[in-house]
Formats: C-alpha cells, structure tokens, sequence
C-alpha cells in the first residue's frame, strides 16, 4: 500500500500516493488535504505524511504498521 503525503500544490494542497506521478486529489486548504488523505491512509493500513509550504515533512501518522506492543 502506498504511503499518502500531503503536499503544496503551487497555492492549493494535494493528496499524492507514495511513488505516483499524479495525485490523487487537489484541494484549497491543507486542512482539507490532509482529511482525504488520513481516510485514504486509514483504509489503506499505510502511513500519512503532512508537508508544510516547504515541502519539509511536518507530521507523520501511522495506520496500521504500528508494532504492538509499541517498542519503548
């Protein structure tokens, strides 16, 4: 399952599978972006990454890769 990454889209934000040319959709908010994206992640069982206006990675959320019990 591909990773989903929330990245800037010139002034808007997309939703983009790891790996993928295309994305998979373009919204006006980050906000928004980063919804379809965790929805996408949670069915997926695959990791979601946020990236801030700086394409840097901001945060990250896991769904379903965790390793339980958590190591620590």
């Amino acid at each position: 399952m591909p990773d989903q990454h929330v990245v800037p889209y010139g002034d808007k934000w997309a939703v983009r599978g790891a790996g993928n040319q295309k994305v998979t959709r373009i919204t006006d908010t980050k906000k928004e972006a980063t919804q379809i994206a965790r929805e996408i992640s949670r069915n997926q069982g695959s990791e979601l990454f946020i990236h801030g206006k700086d394409g840097k990675i901001q945060a990250r959320d896991s769904h379903g890769n965790d390793p339980y019990p958590p190591k620590g």
